[in-house]
């Protein structure tokens, strides 16, 4: 297999994985809220809890397949030192998404999780941190945009 194969694949897996993160975080904050404001108060929580409970688990996954291959393109290029400054704030931004997801999962979801009745103001800030976070993917996409035409 061709080296120019190889980082196609590596290049698809990294922009397979920003198109979850970002799209996710966008569906789950614009979309889900909206939709189940439609629901009364019990099964608005089970939706959602069930609907964060999904998006999470396959970010975890694909948080570390997008980190791992952006990286890889990175040595690949000659190292932080070697590619442009847009790419470095790329990879800044994609660490703040990182830790505003791992301290949403171990914080206000665990909670909502744990809870007999989870309460709105919890679902408020899981919607406030997605919504970070998908500010946060836009930056990067419109970043990436910078960075290409270096």
């Amino acid at each position: 297999m061709s080296a120019y194969i190889v980082w196609s694949l590596v290049l698809a897996v990294h922009l397979l994985g920003i198109a979850y993160w970002v799209g996710g975080s966008l569906y789950t904050t614009l979309v889900t809220r909206s939709s189940v404001n439609l629901l009364a108060p019990t099964p608005r929580a089970t939706v959602l809890l069930q609907s964060y409970a999904r998006f999470f688990r396959g970010l975890w996954h694909v948080m570390g397949a997008t980190l791992i291959s952006g990286w890889a393109m990175i040595f690949h290029d000659g190292g932080f030192g070697a590619v442009p400054m847009a790419i470095n704030v790329m990879q800044g931004l994609a660490l703040i998404m990182a830790i505003i997801f791992v301290t949403t999962v171990q914080g206000p979801f665990r909670r909502a999780r744990r809870a007999l009745r989870p309460s709105p103001e919890i679902f408020a800030t899981l919607r406030r941190r997605t919504a970070i976070m998908a500010f946060c993917g836009i930056l990067t996409i419109i970043t990436a945009a910078f960075a290409g035409t270096h």
